[in-house]
């Protein structure tokens, strides 16, 4: 029987997600291994390779499709001898979410031309007896059987009918519904005349219009727009995380005169792949967490905190409509230069939505630098369920003083934003404070 290819969970977090392109075509042979479809969830663009061989029968949710829920069924495999034949299609289901069903007790054959036709026309064949074999609906009658009425001839008696009939898709009656739009008012822009989805859409939008215009608030120039799945999850992450953790935050300026000689002299004996203060940053706070033992840890409810043996160190990477959170693993056990190499293609891959699930979920501290902006001094949220997260700021030239004397010197600002459930004051100062003693001497970190 035929075989639902349903939309996967990527991530234990993943509720829905967009289906970004198939690879395969109705019609086309799968083999188990066979790459499908790519699917785009909050964090990247993961394929959807075939679990069972068959042939892909029917896709029921087409390609750039948005917000698909997990478990939704987006295309159906035919195994072996089956074909469309099989295929019952009911009456009652919207253009939008139908669902080819295997032979049930009452069923309509119907060719895939007749059926194409049917559904381009509107034309209900539940009620229709084919001429073709085994009782099947063909396009034109068959020659040699006794004529009956069939979808070509119905198409012309339609069209003859059709002035005094309201045409619309099941799914432009099911939204004008919903949005409480008469449709004798719509002029329809599809095949023949009929109203469509996209009909139901300008309606709605011309209806906002004049509401703006006839409402108290006159305001224009602006564009509701709808959020994508990154932005989405980013949005209720940050709302719970500010909502639900008692955060209380510390600041350090760092002199990095130092850091930046060190990483000079480093990149002068290097052709490519320069090492960058952010590398220095990544094995500072790795080193720190070592250090500071009772700093790396995170909240798990119920009386319950987790307690890491690695530092494994999160990256905010910014994205177009987004960021992401790239892992630097074992970041404690590497040099600048494996930190850097490892970096890079992580942030390379988190920008083109290459990145695996296991390369962006977990983690134990997270940073995030905005230095390259010119930001001075931030706070940033947590990114639960850690319990850290050091915003960085830019390194910029400030008067210092030094032996009674003023000095200019490059400063740079970072704050630590804690999770006092876990992290009292005295454990999150003493991290800083190693953090800080590593970034303004750091020939510590080559030891």
């Amino acid at each position: 029987m035929p075989i639902n290819i349903l939309m996967p969970a990527l991530s234990p977090t993943m509720k829905e997600g967009n289906l970004s392109k198939w690879h395969k075509a109705e019609g086309d042979i799968v083999e188990p291994g066979d790459v499908l479809a790519e699917i785009e969830t909050d964090k990247a663009i993961m394929e959807v390779e075939a679990v069972d061989a068959g042939t892909l029968g029917k896709i029921v949710v087409p390609n750039s499709s948005q917000n698909i829920s997990v478990n939704t069924v987006i295309g159906i495999l035919f195994e072996e001898g089956e074909d469309l034949e099989s295929i019952t299609f009911s009456e009652t289901q919207d253009s939008s979410d139908t669902e080819p069903k295997a032979e049930a007790q009452e069923k309509t054959k119907i060719s895939p031309v007749a059926a194409r036709i049917a559904e381009q026309e509107g034309i209900d064949i539940s009620n229709l007896s084919g001429s073709g074999p085994h009782g099947r609906i063909m396009q034109t009658d068959l020659e040699g059987n006794q004529p009956q009425k069939q979808i070509k001839d119905l198409v012309v008696e339609d069209k003859e009918t059709r002035s005094s009939r309201l045409f619309v898709s099941p799914l432009a009656r099911r939204l004008a519904g919903e949005s409480g739009i008469n449709l004798n008012s719509i002029n329809g822009t599809g095949p023949q005349g009929r109203i469509i989805k996209l009909d139901i859409d300008r309606a709605k939008r011309l209806s906002n219009k004049e509401q703006q215009r006839t409402g108290a608030d006159l305001t224009s120039g602006f564009e509701d727009v709808k959020l994508n799945s990154m932005r989405k999850v980013i949005a209720e992450r940050m709302v719970h995380s500010k909502s639900t953790v008692p955060h209380f935050y510390l600041s350090v300026d760092c002199e990095i005169d130092e850091l930046i000689n060190v990483m000079s002299s480093l990149n002068e004996r290097r052709e490519e792949n320069k090492l960058s203060i952010n590398d220095f940053i990544i094995r500072a706070c790795a080193l720190a967490l070592m250090e500071v033992p009772k700093a790396n840890v995170s909240w798990l409810g119920d009386g319950k905190m987790r307690v890491y043996k690695t530092a494994d160190i999160s990256v905010a990477v910014a994205l177009e409509d987004g960021l992401v959170t790239p892992i630097v693993r074992n970041a404690h056990e590497m040099g600048l230069a494996e930190i850097s190499s490892t970096m890079r293609s992580l942030a390379e891959r988190g920008r083109a939505g290459d990145l695996k699930p296991e390369e962006y979920q977990g983690g134990s501290f997270t940073i995030s630098n905005l230095g390259m902006f010119g930001i001075k001094q931030f706070d940033a949220v947590i990114n639960e369920p850690q319990a850290c997260i050091l915003a960085v700021g830019a390194g910029e030239k400030r008067p210092v003083v030094r032996e009674d004397k003023l000095k200019a010197a490059t400063v740079m600002t970072c704050t630590l934003s804690c999770d006092h459930r876990v992290v009292d004051g005295v454990i999150g100062a003493k991290l800083l404070g190693a953090i800080k003693r590593l970034l303004e001497y750091p020939p510590e970190m080559l030891l």
